[in-house]
């Protein structure tokens, strides 16, 4: 009788919990059996073991073998586990001769052959293994591999590298860790949009404050143009930021470049995506377009076109940020931390209000198509502004010279550290108690949008939405004064532009 004990990670969301694999190999017939829970995937790595152990020259016991992925109740899926089996094998079987396996933990698919394959979901096993033991993953996960954690990474291609090692025979150094460098996207430049101030100066605090933003107005004016460039003067992520941005796309087995590493997200899905594309879902849940937009952008073009039920489900995750998955068998829970962009016309033909071409829809049509929005969903988002049609002499005009994205990325730059250094966190995150006991506004201040709020029948959440639009607007402002050092105070003319970005709150149902 011998036993064996080695380490791997699974996948819960996004944590990656510590699995102890223990292999039995006892007297009695030959039977391979795996316990703890393991779905079809893990199930099958019996037939990868056994094939890549025979092809790598050692003998597969024909004896009674047991596996078990602890802690048993929790649910195991995907290949992950392969290496670790399979070297718990020669472990037991005494094969293979190593004192200090609990200094490894092993992370890696099998071929039949013996080689190590590429597996999803790493960057989180990475950074849970961080400060515990040194983790083994394939070549083919080189580049997540090489990101700057404080996890010792070793990487091989095939079994018997991992095996050298272990018995001292050939010794692999951790691969080496590249610096981190963080970087903006330039999708384009504001300047190749003609006109709009008041959607730039809206995307501004938007981008400056990380509030939600709802562009109205007829079709070719400009909206997704506006929306696709916020990235450009959009501050790039922090290492902490960039790291929980990676650990997600691993999830979704996307291989991580260090060149992509610190880019914000920027997800734009088509309308007719479902509810589960865009929460995350399925039998084993995977992680949906609201957590690829974690830290970074969700576009929502043509908003109206999109499922009532779908854009319902957007409603918690823009309050708390995170969305919790239940199955009969677990609940996941993702992180959501997205800046809702959205786009809209204002009636199914587009030209509802436009002074050049006549609207061809009934009052009951605007109304219905406007209603597929909610009351709850709008009030959510931040800013709603119109975006119209522009005289064709200022479209042709050569000589027109609009702000470029770099000038106006300064002055997001100087709002975001101001809010940093002042508070600890973006504008958007403030919570109603910072609000409302915030040194940098007055009573006087406070009563009267209070009174504004009841005379335009707004809700709660509005009030503290337009108070914290304030607040970046005086943050933007203290840019031009020079004020680099000061927070300066919210005043009532910042509440009357932030209110004046509120034009569809009429429209909101009662």
């Amino acid at each position: 009788m011998a036993i064996a004990l080695t380490y791997s990670r699974a996948n819960c969301g996004i944590d990656a919990p510590l699995i102890s694999v223990e292999t039995h190999i006892s007297n009695g017939l030959p039977a391979f059996t795996i316990v703890g829970l393991p779905e079809a995937a893990v199930k099958e790595s019996r037939d990868r073991v056994r094939s890549a152990i025979i092809n790598s020259h050692f003998t597969f016991p024909t004896r009674r073998i047991t596996v078990n992925l602890a802690p048993a109740e929790l649910p195991k899926e995907g290949s992950r586990f392969d290496l670790a089996i399979a070297l718990g094998i020669l472990l037991a079987s005494e094969q293979l001769h190593c004192d200090n396996t609990d200094q490894f933990e092993f992370i890696a698919e099998l071929s039949l052959s013996g080689e190590l394959r590429y597996v999803r979901g790493l960057i989180p096993a990475l950074i849970a293994a961080e400060n515990h033991r040194s983790v083994w993953v394939a070549t083919a996960n080189c580049e997540e591999a090489a990101i700057l954690l404080d996890t010792p990474t070793l990487v091989a291609s095939h079994m018997l590298e991992v095996c050298a090692h272990l018995n001292g025979n050939h010794i692999i150094t951790p691969v080496s860790k590249k610096a981190f460098h963080s970087r903006r996207v330039y999708g384009g430049d504001l300047a190749e949009v003609a006109g709009q101030p008041l959607a730039k100066r809206a995307l501004e605090i938007a981008a400056a404050g990380g509030h939600n933003l709802l562009f109205i107005g007829p079709p070719g004016t400009g909206k997704t143009m506006l929306a696709s460039r916020i990235l450009s003067i959009t501050p790039p992520l922090s290492k902490r930021a960039a790291l929980a941005v990676a650990a997600i796309q691993s999830l979704r087995g996307r291989q991580i470049s260090l060149q992509d590493l610190g880019q914000k997200p920027f997800r734009a899905p088509h309308h007719t995506a479902s509810a589960v594309a865009m929460v995350g879902g399925g039998s084993n849940p995977k992680p949906g377009e609201i957590s690829l937009a974690h830290k970074g952008i969700l576009f929502l073009d043509e908003l109206p076109e999109f499922d009532r039920k779908v854009l319902e489900v957007l409603r918690e995750p823009l309050e708390s940020g995170r969305i919790m998955i239940s199955r009969a068998s677990q609940q996941v829970e993702y992180p959501a931390e997205f800046q809702l962009i959205a786009a809209m016309n204002p009636c199914p033909c587009g030209f509802f209000g436009d002074v050049q071409q006549p609207c061809q829809c009934s009052s009951q049509q605007v109304k219905r198509y406007r209603a597929k929005i909610s009351g709850p969903l709008l009030d959510r988002i931040d800013l709603h502004v119109s975006v119209n049609r522009l005289p064709a002499a200022l479209l042709s005009d050569k000589a027109s010279t609009a702000e470029r994205s770099k000038d106006i990325a300064k002055r997001v730059l100087h709002a975001q550290r101001q809010q940093a250094k002042a508070r600890g966190k973006i504008n958007a995150q403030l919570s109603t108690d910072e609000l409302i006991h915030a040194p940098w506004i007055t009573q006087e201040t406070l009563s009267w949008l209070g009174k504004t709020i009841d005379k335009l029948d707004l809700s709660a959440r509005a009030f503290h939405r337009i108070l914290r639009i304030g607040r970046t607007i005086a943050d933007l402002e203290s840019f031009s004064q020079h004020a680099h050092q000061q927070c300066l105070p919210v005043e009532p003319h910042h509440l009357k532009e932030a209110l004046a970005f509120r034009q569809l709150d009429k429209n909101l149902p009662t």
